[in-house]
């Protein structure tokens, strides 16, 4: 029943622990080496024939991987909240706040569902069991509430770009059909506003600057927001975000990095922030020589310029050596003791 699968396993905890391998991999973190804050690999053990894993959540996983979602929520009952991520806590504390990087914006979406619910937003209503999340207008922290490794809500973020949400949308577990046309009503609108939400941000297409094509798994970056998301096939992207103003910096394997500054504005359209990323020379060389091809000309005199300065810096390093060699023997000489006379 509900969330459980055949083989009676919880198909909505089911997902791998991409959380903890995150945190224990940041543990170990160096100026110089950071661990990835996005698209988080599934781990081995998890991907074997005899895992603890669902066909079902096989499907979803597989069905997330192809599809580029940026949005999306999944419902359940048995309580009337909107819980956001993280939902495990990072020290198996039973209960802790555990944000992501993008609090405020998973605040956000949570908030515009409760807010639009005819339910949670009754201040009238009824506790549905023995918590009173009213006073969290209805809106918690999954964490917060209580640790659960797995989820999918957690997975979303870590292993794709899409932001995810949990809906428990009545007090009823198992809510009988006749009453299903009511909590269509209750639910209509919220939903319908929670999609609109993904035009919150911004969105744009990386191109390569010669050939003008789409760029695919371009890593956009966001200051001061320590969670990337990547361009999709065709080098399109979208990033939600809440109003305000962005530097946002793109870069991709054998590209130059490109920065520009993206400006969100409260209405719910995205802002358009297209970026053209440029090869580098040695990018260039390596397709070129590898399809059996000449270099170009100005590639030519780019490559013999590099080896010319690094020419002159070797030889310019070698006669220095050589300076303060010579230097240092003609010191020894000039201290050298006279040799003594022998006496008559």
């Amino acid at each position: 029943l509900g969330r459980y699968s055949y083989e009676w396993v919880d198909m909505n905890h089911n997902f791998p622990d991409l959380n903890n391998i995150m945190w224990d991999a940041k543990e170990n973190d160096t100026e110089t080496v950071k661990t990835a804050n996005h698209y988080i690999p599934i781990p081995e053990y998890y991907t074997k024939e005899d895992a603890f894993v669902t066909p079902e959540t096989r499907a979803v996983i597989s069905w997330m991987q192809d599809i580029p979602f940026v949005l999306s929520a999944n419902l359940h009952g048995g309580e009337l909240v909107v819980t956001y991520p993280f939902d495990c806590t990072r020290d198996w504390a039973p209960q802790e706040n555990t944000p992501t990087a993008d609090d405020s914006f998973f605040r956000w979406l949570a908030m515009v569902y409760a807010s639009t619910n005819l339910v949670m937003a009754n201040p009238d209503r009824r506790i549905c069991h023995s918590e009173d999340f009213q006073q969290h207008n209805n809106i918690i922290n999954g964490g917060a509430w209580h640790t659960v490794p797995g989820s999918m809500n957690d997975f979303s973020y870590m292993h794709t770009n899409c932001f995810e949400v949990t809906v428990e949308l009545s007090c009823d577990k198992f809510p009988h059909a006749s009453e299903l046309p009511t909590e269509w009503e209750n639910n209509k609108e919220s939903l319908l506003v929670y999609m609109e939400q993904v035009h919150r941000g911004i969105k744009g297409v990386v191109r390569d600057k010669m050939t003008k094509k789409g760029i695919a798994d371009a890593i956009v970056k966001v200051e001061d927001l320590d969670h990337d998301i990547r361009s999709a096939a065709d080098g399109d992207y979208w990033r939600l975000l809440n109003p305000g103003e962005y530097k946002v910096t793109v870069w991709a394997e054998g590209y130059f990095p490109s920065m520009r500054r993206c400006s969100v504005g409260t209405e719910a359209r995205p802002t358009i922030c297209d970026f053209i990323l440029i090869k580098t020379p040695r990018q260039r060389m390596n397709e070129i020589l590898a399809k059996g091809g000449r270099l170009p000309q100005d590639l030519q005199l780019k490559l013999r310029a590099m080896r010319l300065r690094k020419l002159r810096v070797s030889t310019k390093a070698i006669n220095q050596r050589r300076e303060r060699s010579r230097k240092a023997r003609g010191t020894r000489s000039a201290r050298a003791p006279r040799p003594l006379t022998p006496l008559a």
